[in-house]
This record gives structure tokens, C-alpha cells and sequence, in this order.
């Protein structure tokens, strides 16, 4: 594991302190710039990445991610609402999620490397909807990530998202 492709988590979200952490990382045939201006650009997730929908900006930002910019959006058949709470561009970037039922920190980390750029997602859970998740689809959420990683790929080898 490189060690410098680890999400800085807030005290609450710690890894061990949650019901649901899961880790994925790919190393992409992309440019770092380019899978950053893809995953920042959260309008358009919908259309390359099947397990979200209905991003809609709530503070007049957008269509693009930026610090502190808030969103909600449709991903695992729920509604949540997030804020950007790390912005680093071409580098990191980590929201967080919220409903009623759920709590949420979710990170990104781009690192270049020889083939392009790895990138790291992580993601921890708290609040009902998790301790349900954990017992009834442990693996689904790596799944969907590892989707999430290869269809990010597939964009920015195409070059950077369009303005």
C-alpha cells in the first residue's frame, strides 16, 4: 500500500470507530488533471456512473464541486444531502452525507504514477441505514466503488471533462 494515498479522516469518522469502512484504489491510464476534472464534475456523474442520480446543487455552485460547495444527490436508492469538506485540486477531495438514517465520509486521493494516476476511495458510515448495510449487503458498496473507479477511468482517458 502507498502510503501516501490515505484519506484524513475527522476524529468521528474514524475507520474503527464505524460499522461500514470500505477501500478501493485504481491505477488509472489517465492524467491526474483529467480524472479530477471528471470526478469534481458531479452534474454529469449520472450520465457515466450508474449508482447516482438527481445531483442538484443546493448553494447556487456547481455545476462543478469546489470547497464547501453542498449537493444532493441519489446514490444506493437514497437521498443524501453532502458538503465538500476537503478540497485539494488534483489531489484530494472528501464530502460528507447525510439523511435521518445515515452519516457519511467519503474521500478521494490522486497520486500520480508511472501509468497515469492512482486513485484511492474510501468511504465510512454511521447512523442506521449502516448497521442494516453491514449485515444485509456487505459487499455491495465496494462493488459499486470499483464501478465508480473504472468508469471514472474510462472518462478521463478521453481527456478532461468538457466545460
Amino acid at each position: 500500500m502507498n502510503q501516501t494515498l490515505n484519506v484524513r479522516w475527522p476524529p468521528r469518522y474514524q475507520p474503527e470507530r464505524c460499522p461500514v469502512y470500505v477501500r478501493n484504489e485504481l491505477d488509472m491510464a489517465a492524467a491526474p488533471e483529467d480524472v479530477w476534472s471528471w470526478l469534481i464534475r458531479a452534474s454529469q456523474w449520472p450520465d457515466w456512473y450508474s449508482n447516482s442520480g438527481k445531483v442538484r446543487f443546493l448553494d447556487g455552485s456547481g455545476p462543478s464541486l469546489s470547497a464547501g460547495a453542498r449537493f444532493r444527490w441519489k446514490t444506493f436508492g437514497v437521498t443524501i444531502t453532502s458538503c465538500v469538506r476537503e478540497f485539494i485540486p488534483n489531489e484530494r477531495i472528501a464530502w460528507d452525507a447525510r439523511n435521518l438514517a445515515l452519516d457519511v465520509y467519503h474521500g478521494w486521493v490522486l497520486h500520480p504514477s508511472p501509468r497515469g494516476c492512482r486513485v484511492l476511495t474510501e468511504e465510512t458510515q454511521l447512523g442506521g441505514l449502516a448497521n442494516l448495510g453491514k449485515w444485509f449487503t456487505p459487499e455491495r458498496m465496494y462493488r459499486y466503488h470499483q464501478v465508480w473507479l473504472t468508469s471514472l477511468e474510462a472518462k478521463a482517458r478521453s481527456g478532461p471533462c468538457p466545460e
